[in-house]
């Protein structure tokens, strides 16, 4: 009797798996369905998705486009204002458990006067919590290394300099 403690499958819904190169009876046995010798018939077997034919392909006829910037990209952990309510009066990563870089967004509203500690606020939120009485502190990333400017040579009186 079926019941929910035995649940089975329809008569005739499943069937067995085919188990391959078992001996010549099972049907399926020496070449294992794979027919003989040739590119198809050993592992790994398969043309690329990409591949034409030998004809240059689509991905090499076509010309790049674009530049990539992810080397120098910030990816910001977003929280809406309406997120803050449920804090006490001082906001920031720790409280947040946010890993990276944090940026306090406007959706909602602010019913008690925050101290709001971020790396970046849109305007909105500024405003919003600004408005409710809180304070917006904002983080300064550091200097990238690379974006540096080169600090300009002293000019003015050699001899001055040398005494």
């Amino acid at each position: 009797m079926l019941a929910l403690k035995n649940p089975k499958p329809k008569k005739g819904s499943t069937k067995n798996k085919k188990r391959v190169g078992r001996g010549t009876s099972s049907g399926m046995g020496k070449t294992c369905g794979r027919g003989h010798k040739g590119q198809k018939s050993r592992s790994g077997g398969t043309k690329g998705i990409r591949f034409e034919g030998g004809q240059t392909p689509l991905y090499r006829r076509l010309p790049k486009r674009g530049f990539s910037n992810s080397l120098f990209s910030l990816k910001y952990t977003a929280v809406n204002v309406k997120d803050l309510n449920a804090y006490d009066s001082e906001v920031n990563k720790d409280t947040l458990k946010v890993c990276g870089t944090l940026k306090i967004l406007g959706d909602g509203e602010i019913k008690k006067a925050l101290t709001v500690t971020a790396d970046k606020f849109s305007k909105s939120a500024k405003e919003k919590i600004e408005k409710a009485g809180g304070k917006c502190i904002c983080i300064l990333q550091p200097e990238n290394k690379m974006l540096r400017s080169k600090k300009k040579k002293e000019t003015g009186n050699r001899d001055a300099r040398l005494a």
